[in-house]
């Protein structure tokens, strides 16, 4: 029995390395082309291509199913010549990330062309990245919010802060150096901290005037120069809802690319029960409130058309489960769930 047990333990432990080193060689080969220029360069004309129009991805509707095509290098070419102003645009591509075999993804803005021509060719539509985000696969929502970044990123800083003269991205859009003056820019993202409060047996949500009509979510904010995540959230949670947090834990982390590329740290705060009386910003939020277990289960299965009532008012509705607010939310409600199992 020791023997077998042995022999099913080198297995899994094999498999385990298996996996590890496909992981690792994959980040290591990404890490090539981002440091190897000609190495890049010929890894784009054997990789796949997801294109954007002003920062808006190329999507295609299969019955009621949205997809997210790649485009072969060649099928890129075949677009692009259709532009004569176009020819060189492949330079333009972001790297994005590779398959476990290797083959490298870039993303493509065509902003500058008509994109009636390219939408008729592909048989799609370039969608605004809040619709598309929430309509794809699990799987390509994280490449398509990385890819936009990527993309506005270079949009946004095409010129050296310190000399006004142009800058240059390498081919794998991983940097920009400004000649003139030496100095390398590398993309960025802001750190932002999304918390769900709860008082131990109900939770707050808030909305603001910009959300659609019955959408309630986490509070949330960007952190200060200098402050620790901690700091952030009791600082937020104090400035938006008038509350003083007790204890906080940490949930998860996810990248947003709203409004700029952002680092959303997830986070559950308590506050005492006896001091749970909402002051609420009214420069920030719209509706801050208290909501119940019942109510989150209500609110978790309602869509948001359906969340429309015959008098005009809305019943409210919370993040989709791509959101991280989603997250947040659902883990409230195991908790509340198992202490009152």
């Amino acid at each position: 029995m020791a023997a077998v047990y042995q022999a099913l333990h080198r297995r899994a432990s094999s498999l385990v390395c298996r996996l590890h080193s496909t992981y690792v060689r994959k980040m290591r080969y990404l890490n090539q082309l981002k440091e190897d220029d000609s190495l890049c360069r010929q890894a784009r004309t054997s990789g796949t291509f997801y294109l954007f129009h002003n920062l808006s991805p190329f999507l295609q509707k299969i019955g009621k199913k949205y997809l997210v095509p790649q485009l072969s290098a060649a099928e890129t070419r075949q677009i692009l010549e259709k532009f004569p102003e176009a020819e060189q645009w492949m330079e333009k591509s972001v790297l994005i990330g590779c398959s476990d075999e290797h083959r490298p993804r870039f993303a493509l803005d065509l902003g500058a062309l008509d994109k009636s021509v390219i939408e008729s060719e592909l048989q799609g539509s370039f969608t605004d990245l809040r619709k598309a985000l929430f309509v794809v696969d699990g799987e390509d929502s994280p490449l398509l919010a990385s890819a936009q970044s990527l993309l506005r990123w270079h949009d946004s800083h095409r010129y050296c802060s310190k000399t006004g003269q142009p800058t240059e991205k390498n081919p794998a859009g991983s940097k920009r150096v400004c000649h003139a003056s030496g100095v390398t820019y590398y993309p960025q993202m802001s750190p932002v901290v999304i918390i769900l409060v709860s008082d131990g047996s109900r939770c707050l949500l808030a909305r603001q005037p910009s959300f659609l009509p019955g959408m309630f979510t986490a509070l949330s904010g960007f952190c200060d120069l200098g402050e620790n995540v901690e700091e952030a959230v009791r600082r937020e949670v104090a400035e938006e809802v008038g509350l003083e947090v007790e204890s906080l834990h940490y949930s998860a982390s996810q990248h947003w690319p709203f409004p700029s590329s952002s680092l959303m740290i997830a986070c559950h705060a308590l506050v005492g029960a006896q001091q749970a009386e909402i002051s609420m910003d009214t420069l920030e939020l719209e509706e801050a409130r208290w909501f119940g277990l019942e109510e989150i289960v209500e609110g978790l299965k309602r869509e948001p058309s359906s969340s429309k009532q015959d008098d005009g008012s809305f019943l409210p509705w919370f993040p989709p489960k791509q959101a991280i607010a989603h997250q947040l939310i659902r883990e409230w409600l195991q908790q509340q769930t198992a202490q009152t199992a």
